[in-house]
Parts: structure tokens; C-alpha cells; sequence
């Protein structure tokens, strides 16, 4: 274990967190907010004095192994989280630093979820920290310091393996830092257009950017309690679609730039685009008795299941109201959740659709026991590692949702409201069913259930294995 590299990296983590705390800064200034640009900028200035006492020494030895990229990508979001709920104390905003971390890594996760009963009454600073808290963790921090920083030359791939969500990490090209580099012009290019695409609809410029971040972060903060729905169709739809576009794997972009449109329109993409087309149509016809035409219905079933699927969170109506068998199809999206190599969260369909085709296998050799059958995706043979890997996942997600809806139940709260947070926190989705739905918050929950909230969201975030790789005894030997 590289020690002294980890410190290091944490170091370079807060510095750039006291460089973020620049923006919900500058909008308290514009704002006239004193308060609120006192308390980042102190926030600010305590990340600066420790991130520079960590990094002021540059370690001689700069390798690192895979389980030092764990263990840094874990920690990194810890002490993100950790510095960044700083503010929400300090602006007075919340009286309990639980509280204040729950938030912070809500956002930082791109989750969503919120302690928050009555988002309208938060300072303009806040309400920018928050959506902005998405946008920097919507591609990943440590992507972005390598964009820019390179840590430790070609081992990096350890931290972005660590950190990107999905099954494996999709290379445009072979170097790391020019890949983390075109992830972020895609990035920055979608948040841009989107942020035009909302202007032109007539949003304010400050909501639009707030919108836009938590977009593209696939987050879901919002500024009004009613979420989307106060605002008009058109910007409704645009919502809509910019939701479904972070949901896909930007390496995809890539070859429809290159006009590569096979390789660009991968099983997991139709997998995901059907799922998200068949859901909404058959929500559409199930609510259609509520609302005053089809194209309502499907205006709104089209956004929810964007939403929920792309793991964003927003909303233009309470689909808690919605019959059972449309929440029901919310509730499977949620856990399916959107492509690998995305900025959303969930299980991936690119899981759903492997151990799909592990259990076609299966049967097929419980009726030809000497058949060899391999699985493949896309032309490509799958290989041993990653299906143990998958099947690893799936068994570290269901202990993880069975230890979460215990510890949750000791709160006392109905099944429905447990079962949907757990699935919405692991899944960085946000809202989920009953007192945390489109118009609920997880205020009510106690210190505890917070905590553990908290850390659902940091590791599905992280797909899991990073978070959980922190018990381990044999992660932290030095050899």
C-alpha cells in the first residue's frame, strides 16, 4: 500500500474541492448573499490549508497497485463528501452535520436525495453548491484531476476502473488522460447545449444552470418543490431527452463522431433505449385516465421514466399517485438504471443483459449438460474475470440491501418507504415511493438510517466494490 501516494491524492482532492467552493461563492457575491460567501469562503480556505499540507510533499514513489486505486477512489469521495458538507453548516442551513454529509454526498454521488422538506427557502449560493456538487461528480473527480493531472502515469487506469461506473471502463483512446480529457469535452459540450436548449425555452439563466448541472451529473437537486413541473412542455421534453443522453455510454458519441454508427449503437444501448421506450409507453396507457390526452400522459411518463431510469430524480408529477402497476415499472427501472460508462447510476443494463444471458446458459446446460456455450456481447467473448466479477456484484448488492433495510427498519417506517430508499440511495437515483417520493425528503430518517443511507450512496456510486473493499484487513497490508 502506497500511503504516502493516498495522502498525496487526498491532498490534490481538497485543493481542487476549495476551487469549486469558488462557484457557489461568486453566485453569493452576485447574489449579495454575505453570509452564505463568508461561509464558503472559510469552507473553502479549510480545504486549502489541509489539502496543501497533505500535497506539499510529492512522494518519490508514484506507483500504484489496483487495490491503491480502491482504496484512493474510496477515499477521495469520503473526504470530498466530508469537506463539502462544511458549508451547509455554516450557512446555517442545517443544524446537524449528519445532515450536512447526507446532502453533500447526495450530491457529489449525483443521488439527489435530499433532507431538505422546503428547497425554495435555500440561498441562491446553496442551491448552486448543490447542483454543482453533481456536475463534479456526475464524470468523477478523480477523471477530472486526470484530465489535467496526471497522478501517476499509465497506473491510472487503477483509479479510473475504480471510479467509472460499469462492468468495465471503455477506452476511446489507449492513453488515460486523453480519454479522461474527450470524457469531459462530451461532458462539457452536453451541459452546454443543454443549457442553450433551456435558455431559448425561456428559463431564467440561473436556473437553467442549475438544471444543467444536475442533468448532466444525472443528479436531480432542484429549486423548486415541485421539482419540473412548474415549468412549460417544451422545457419539459428538453429535460427529457438530455436525461436519456447522459444516460448512454459516452464512448458511443465518440464513434458517431467518427461515423462509426454500428459500434456506436451497442446491444446495451438498444437494450436500454427499448426498455426506456416500452416502460413509458406502458405507463402512458396505464395513467392515461388521469390527464387529458395521450400526449400528456406520455409527456409525463416519458420524462418520469427518463428520470428514474437515467437515475436523475426529477420530476413533473408525483408518479406516487400513479396505480400500482406504473409504479411498479418505476421501481424496475430504478434498479436496472442506465448504461455503463455513463454519468448514471443503477445496476447497468449491460449487467442485466450478461447474467441474462448467464441464466440462458444455464438452462441450456441443465438440457445438454456436455454442451461448452460461451457468452458474448456484441461480437466479443466474455471473459471469465468479468463474470465473476458480475456475479460478484449482484451478491455484494443484495447483502448490502438486506444489511440497509434492516438497519432502516429499526426506524419503524412502512416496508414501501424502506425498500425504495435503499434501491434509490444504492442506485443514486433519489426519490423513491411513500414518504420519499417526487415530493417527499429523507428528513425523517434517524442519525443512524442517514448514515447508512450515506454510505449506500457512496458505494453504489462507486459500483460497490471500492466502499466495501474498506473492511477488508488484507486491503490496508503494505504489501
Amino acid at each position: 500500500m502506497n500511503y504516502k501516494m493516498i495522502i498525496y491524492t487526498l491532498g490534490w482532492i481538497l485543493l481542487f474541492e476549495s476551487a469549486f467552493m469558488m462557484v457557489p461563492a461568486i453566485t453569493a457575491l452576485i447574489y449579495a448573499e454575505f453570509h452564505s460567501l463568508a461561509a464558503f469562503l472559510i469552507s473553502a480556505g479549510a480545504c486549502l490549508a489541509v489539502g496543501a499540507l497533505m500535497s506539499v510533499r510529492k512522494p518519490k514513489n508514484r506507483t500504484l497497485r489496483s487495490r491503491d486505486g480502491f482504496v484512493i477512489v474510496s477515499l477521495s469521495w469520503i473526504v470530498l463528501s466530508a469537506f463539502g458538507a462544511i458549508p451547509f453548516m455554516l450557512t446555517g442551513v442545517t443544524n446537524s452535520y449528519i445532515d450536512a454529509l447526507f446532502e453533500t454526498a447526495s450530491g457529489f454521488t449525483t443521488t439527489g436525495a435530499t433532507i431538505f422538506s422546503d428547497v425554495e427557502i435555500l440561498p441562491n449560493a446553496v442551491i448552486m453548491w448543490r447542483s454543482f456538487t453533481h456536475w463534479v461528480g456526475g464524470m468523477g473527480i478523480l477523471v477530472f484531476i486526470m484530465a489535467f493531472l496526471p497522478l501517476s502515469g499509465g497506473t491510472n487506469m487503477y483509479i479510473m476502473r475504480a471510479e467509472s461506473p460499469g462492468p468495465t471502463v471503455s477506452k476511446p483512446v489507449p492513453k488515460i488522460k486523453t480519454t479522461a480529457m474527450l470524457l469531459y469535452v462530451v461532458y462539457i459540450v452536453l451541459t452546454v447545449l443543454e443549457f442553450v436548449l433551456l435558455v431559448c425555452g425561456k428559463m431564467p439563466v440561473f436556473y437553467a444552470i442549475n438544471t444543467a448541472f444536475s442533468t448532466a451529473g444525472t443528479g436531480g437537486f432542484g429549486f423548486y418543490n415541485s421539482s419540473m413541473g412548474s415549468f412549460s412542455p417544451y422545457i419539459q421534453i428538453v429535460i427529457t431527452v438530455f436525461m436519456a443522453l447522459f444516460a448512454i455510454n459516452f464512448s458511443s458519441y465518440f464513434f458517431l463522431l467518427r461515423g462509426k454508427i454500428k459500434e456506436a449503437f451497442t446491444s446495451e444501448i438498444k437494450t436500454f433505449l427499448v426498455i426506456l421506450g416500452a416502460s413509458s409507453l406502458l405507463i402512458a396507457l396505464n395513467i392515461r385516465s388521469m390527464y387529458g390526452s395521450f400526449g400528456e400522459s406520455m409527456r409525463h411518463s416519458f420524462f418520469s421514466v427518463s428520470s428514474i431510469m437515467s437515475t436523475t430524480g426529477f420530476a413533473t408529477e408525483n408518479f406516487d399517485m400513479w396505480p400500482a402497476f406504473s409504479q411498479t415499472l418505476i421501481v424496475l427501472v430504478m434498479i436496472i438504471g442506465a448504461c455503463a460508462g455513463s454519468t448514471g447510476g443503477g445496476i447497468k443494463v449491460s449487467r442485466i443483459i450478461v447474467m441474462w444471458k448467464l441464466i440462458r446458459r444455464e438452462m441450456s446446460t441443465a438440457l445438454h449438460p456436455k454442451q461448452v456455450k460461451k457468452i458474448s456481447m456484441d461480437g466479443q467473448i466474455i471473459e471469465r474475470d468479468v463474470v465473476r466479477s458480475i456475479y460478484g456484484f449482484f451478491f455484494c448488492y443484495i447483502l448490502l440491501f438486506v444489511i440497509s433495510m434492516v438497519i432502516l427498519a429499526i426506524d419503524g417506517n412502512d416496508l414501501i418507504t424502506n425498500f425504495t430508499s435503499v434501491a434509490a440511495t444504492i442506485g443514486n437515483v433519489g426519490p423513491g415511493l411513500a414518504k420519499v417520493g417526487p415530493i417527499g425528503n429523507y428528513g425523517f430518517f434517524s442519525p443512524l438510517s442517514k448514515l447508512m443511507l450515506t454510505f449506500n450512496m457512496l458505494a453504489g456510486r462507486l459500483e460497490l466494490y471500492p466502499m466495501l473493499l474498506l473492511f477488508v484487513p488484507s486491503t490496508w497490508k503494505k504489501r
